[in-house]
């Protein structure tokens, strides 16, 4: 049997694997399911198209259903640029914290997950424990639901399913959804002083970017005042843009991605639709100038909400393993949503704080990683 590391030390481990979105986290998938096998546990693995990243998930249990899934994701966001007083990729101690990319988000949790597993088997439990460690979280949340279907194809279903983003182990039972688009604006380019017979890619894509905002002022003048969301509606983004070639030619090229955050109570899918209609408006009229205008749509990620369940599942464990009595809402997403539209009670709890997730010189107080312990430990102690 292989050495039993403590979810501190699992913890320094994970983050010395750079998995940055970008790039493979094989070797950190590889790492683990070596581990967990070291002590018993055999894993199974979703891949992605490249074959370059994978998801891993393991059962560990009494053969049987209704168990409960631990879920976190294995994927950084990148450091480039940002100024990092230590190495990013290796877990400092000061001050009560320790830091590295990842530590928070969600690293902290992933270590405690796999601690947990490690002593369900070693321990003995009769409801069964299921680890689940995504792909991709980071780029749209696009790794989690084909594992999830794997999952539920091969392992005995669970009833409910734990995600460990940064709470500050506090209770989160709603959360904003969300969809995003790839676009590109491909226009025609002709000299500015005759752009009326051209096409400006980049000030047909400001037309929607325009409709955005003004959608994103209707959804505030219509929001209710007593959602407890912040915002309290939902709204549509552009963080980045790019096109044109000078400043006296209509540009024949912008590119940006267009993301919407959507309340929990309203449909991604309707959403979706308006923004396409819209889209398809904006390319009726560059294509009346010009045939071969257009605009092509990349759909990037599609994320549900999660929705407040009466009486479920998995808040009531988590309120007793807490001790807390209350819960709350956060406008980011997560792969709760997911695992709830699959058919599991889903719950939002784990160590750290989110104003740390994606920063320079992410963190997690020791502190939260020790009240992350005593939670695996009431978890384990539930489970037996």
């Amino acid at each position: 049997m292989s050495e039993i590391l403590t979810a501190r030390a699992l913890l320094a481990k994970l983050v010395s694997f750079p998995t940055v979105s970008r790039d493979s986290n094989l070797e950190l998938v590889d790492w683990v399911a070596e581990y967990l096998d070291g002590h018993g546990i055999a894993t199974a693995r979703d891949y992605d198209d490249t074959g370059k990243k994978a998801s891993l998930y393991a059962h560990v249990g009494p053969e049987e259903t209704g168990g409960v899934v631990l879920s976190g994701h294995t994927d950084v966001v990148p450091v480039d640029g940002q100024a990092w007083e230590t190495d990013p990729f290796w877990v400092t101690e000061k001050d009560g914290k320790l830091f590295g990319r990842g530590t928070c988000d969600m690293k902290g949790f992933d270590a405690l997950a796999i601690w947990a597993a490690v002593e369900a088997k070693r321990r003995g439990v009769t409801r069964p424990l299921q680890l689940a460690l995504s792909r991709d979280e980071e780029i749209g949340c696009v790794g989690a639901p084909p594992m999830i279907e794997r999952m539920k194809g091969q392992l005995p279903k669970a009833s409910l399913a734990i995600i460990g983003e940064p709470t500050s182990m506090g209770i989160i039972n709603g959360h904003k959804g969300g969809t995003g688009f790839d676009l590109h604006f491909k226009g025609f380019e002709i000299h500015s002083s005759l752009q009326d017979r051209g096409v400006s890619a980049i000030m047909e894509a400001a037309r929607l970017i325009q409709w955005c905002n003004e959608q994103n002022e209707q959804s505030a003048a219509e929001a209710d005042p007593d959602s407890p969301f912040d915002p309290p509606f939902s709204t549509l983004h552009v963080g980045m843009i790019e096109g044109g070639t000078a400043h006296n030619i209509t540009a024949k090229d912008c590119m940006f991605v267009l993301s919407l955050r959507c309340l929990p109570t309203e449909d991604v899918g309707e959403w979706r639709k308006k923004v396409l209609a819209e889209i398809a408006r904006i390319e009726a009229g560059m294509k009346a100038i010009r045939p071969e205008a257009e605009i092509h749509v990349d759909p990037r990620w599609d994320v549900p909400g999660l929705k407040e369940e009466v009486d479920g599942e998995a808040e009531a464990m988590v309120r007793r393993l807490t001790g807390l009595n209350s819960a709350g809402v956060v406008s980011f997403g997560t792969e709760a949503g997911q695992f709830q539209s699959a058919g599991y009670s889903a719950i939002v709890c784990g160590p750290g704080n989110i104003a740390q997730a994606h920063q320079p010189n992410e963190f997690i107080e020791i502190a939260q990683l020790e009240q992350g312990e005593a939670f695996m430990e009431k978890l384990l102690s539930e489970l037996a």
